[in-house]
């Protein structure tokens, strides 16, 4: 039973990677680039691409090219449902954005990774930007500092151990961290990526322990000066603080989780 039990979660997750390839520039594979880019036996993944066809959640087209299936169009419903940010939020972030000249992104954590709800583009032709939806890793980036604020040490561990550093970077981010919470925002340059550079604050919902989102201002590197730095600090601290006093309360899917690993 266990070893069924163990197949079928390898099955569901190898599923999940493969959905996991399509994006706004990536829309359509052929069967030999996904065995390519999942690096699985051909037989494995025509069996998983029939399983989501199925299901409607990939769709060959005439050509044999393999695309998103209409299926995801309810999924996509229903998250935009859940996740839409009001407009009075919207409003803040674009008054930051104006303010700063900069990106604003809106980012909540799940389990290791954060992921973008909502965003405001800045004006500069020159900028950093990071699509609505995307997940990226927490081991690097101001927004992912703020949104490790208040969460088990054993979380922090499993974040570090998926790093280019390994395991041993815990330390240095379990200061990082606390240093975001003293100061009340944090600050990354290129850490995610080269040429890149943020300024993140915490936006606490009604617990108040660990933040609920992070509001964060992102862009180029050479725009981010230390004194620009103080500036976005200061703008990005105030924004986070009135999202919320509004309310900004996203499905608490990291409670369970968190609650597990403090005992």
């Amino acid at each position: 039973m266990a070893g069924e039990t163990e197949g079928g979660v390898r099955s569901v997750v190898r599923a999940l990677d493969l959905l996991d390839l399509y994006d706004e520039r990536n829309q359509r594979y052929t069967t030999r680039e996904l065995v390519e880019l999942t690096g699985l036996a051909k037989t494995t993944v025509l069996r998983l691409v029939g399983t989501l066809e199925q299901r409607g959640l990939l769709w060959t087209g005439p050509d044999g090219r393999v695309g998103a299936g209409p299926g995801l169009l309810r999924w996509a419903r229903l998250a935009h449902a859940i996740w839409q940010v009001p407009e009075t939020i919207r409003a803040i972030m674009r008054e930051l954005t104006v303010e700063t000249s900069e990106t604003v992104n809106l980012y909540v954590r799940a389990d290791t990774v954060r992921v973008c709800v909502a965003q405001e583009e800045g004006p500069q032709r020159l900028r950093h930007v990071v699509n609505t939806g995307e997940e990226m890793p927490l081991w690097g980036g101001a927004a992912s500092k703020v949104l490790l604020v208040g969460v088990p040490t054993s979380v922090v561990r499993r974040v570090a151990a998926a790093s280019p550093q390994g395991p041993r970077y815990a330390d240095r981010l379990l200061t990082e961290i606390d240093e975001a919470r003293t100061r009340g925002f944090a600050v990354s340059h290129g850490e995610r990526e080269n040429g890149a550079s943020g300024v993140a604050a915490p936006v606490y919902g009604a617990q108040g322990a660990t933040p609920v989102a992070a509001l964060a201002v992102g862009g180029p590197t050479a725009r981010f000066t230390d004194a620009a730095v103080r500036v976005f600090g200061g703008a990005v601290s105030e924004a986070a603080e009135r999202i919320g006093r509004i309310g900004f309360e996203p499905a608490s899917q990291n409670t369970a989780s968190d609650e597990k690993e403090k005992r």
